[in-house]
């Protein structure tokens, strides 16, 4: 038996300097792509991290990533995905007040 994928999105617009909760994983998750545009006129410096479930531990996707003016930044490519286990929490956080669109795609609770 071949169970459908449930597809699901996590959006945010105008993410700054404070951290912004994307996702909490409330079963095995796979993140499929976290797309972040910078939506202000000067260069922006964005955080991705998960923090563990039970955990006080922040393990980072992307670590002070330079978004220029009119551009974005595709965090995972090439087909990469991320799986998140329950309880586990997908940050961001920019440098700068009110700067970054950010969009997340997740498969959740992953089936065979």
């Amino acid at each position: 038996e071949v169970m459908a994928q449930d597809f699901e999105r996590n959006i945010a617009r105008n993410v700054g300097t404070s951290e912004v909760a994307m996702r909490t994983a409330n079963s095995d998750d796979a993140i499929v792509g976290i797309n972040i545009a910078n939506v202000t006129t000067s260069q922006i410096l964005m955080d991705v991290y998960i923090t563990g479930a039970g955990a006080t531990d922040d393990y980072y996707i992307i670590k002070d990533a330079p978004i220029p003016v009119g551009s974005a930044l595709q965090v995972l490519d090439g087909g990469a995905k991320i799986v998140m286990q329950s309880g586990d929490i997908l940050n961001v956080q920019s440098d700068t007040a009110s700067s970054a669109d950010v969009w997340v795609s997740v498969v959740d609770a992953i089936s065979t």
